[in-house]
């Protein structure tokens, strides 16, 4: 705001303007009324800073959740991120390009460590056939590190893709991430669980499980998540969810 914007359209203002100019021409009679037009003018001239202090602050990014049941993911409808993962060679897969060359089942895992991603993994396995047949590919994106997907694939010998999203950019946007306290990670370790070693970063985060259908224009045609990581989509519903996004 400049300082002229204070006084033009101020009848209380101009008034008392005017006849300051009128005193100043009867040679400053008045000193009373050149003091209220000096204070006047110095009020104007602090107005811009005045502004600038009541200005209200940058509003604050969410904080991650610390609760898988906090956490607010992607639902059917919306457009599913992309972001470049990592194969187990370390080679980068950008998702983008993988969404539109077919039809994509995304699975989210919290790791190889877990034994009820593990026996998930493996009813998606039996159920992979079935998905292929109906058009789709099958991606399973967890925290780990590269290398600890290999022994994932080596475990249970699976010939679909498994991704490390060990940064976790895709898990956050699709809204799945939360942060493990820290009494949690102790535990964990008390169990041989390593987090840290799993994914090779620090950041404790972990996706709630999850199960996406993802058209080839990257929209999402099927989600399902559960807040309790020992319940999982079973393969005839997925299967059956998978067909009737296709139309068959």
């Amino acid at each position: 705001m400049q300082c002229r914007e204070v006084w033009a359209g101020n009848p209380a203002i101009e008034t008392v303007v005017t006849d300051s100019r009128m005193l100043w021409r009867d040679k400053m009679k008045s000193l009373g009324a050149i003091t209220l037009l000096a204070g006047l003018v110095f009020s104007a001239a602090g107005c811009q800073q005045e502004t600038k202090m009541t200005s209200p602050a940058p509003a604050t990014q969410p904080a991650m959740p610390t609760h898988a049941e906090d956490v607010r993911p992607l639902r059917e409808g919306d457009r599913a991120p992309s972001a470049t993962l990592a194969r187990p060679d370390g080679q980068p897969m950008t998702l983008s390009a993988v969404y539109s060359a077919k039809p994509s089942v995304l699975i989210f895992y919290r790791g190889g460590w877990c034994p009820y991603c593990n026996a998930h993994l493996g009813q998606i396995a039996k159920a992979e056939a079935e998905l292929v047949k109906l058009g789709y590919q099958v991606l399973a994106i967890s925290p780990d590190r590269p290398e600890a997907l290999r022994t994932s694939i080596d475990k249970g010998d699976y010939t679909y893709q498994l991704l490390s999203d060990s940064d976790m950019v895709l898990t956050r946007a699709f809204g799945l991430a939360f942060r493990v306290d820290d009494p949690t990670v102790e535990k964990y370790r008390g169990f041989g669980i390593d987090l840290d070693n799993a994914s090779g970063r620090n950041h404790h985060l972990l996706p709630v499980p999850a199960v996406y259908l993802v058209d080839t224009k990257g929209v999402i045609r099927f989600a399902h998540w559960d807040a309790d990581y020992k319940k999982r989509l079973e393969s005839a519903d997925l299967i059956a969810a998978a067909r009737r996004v296709v139309g068959r």
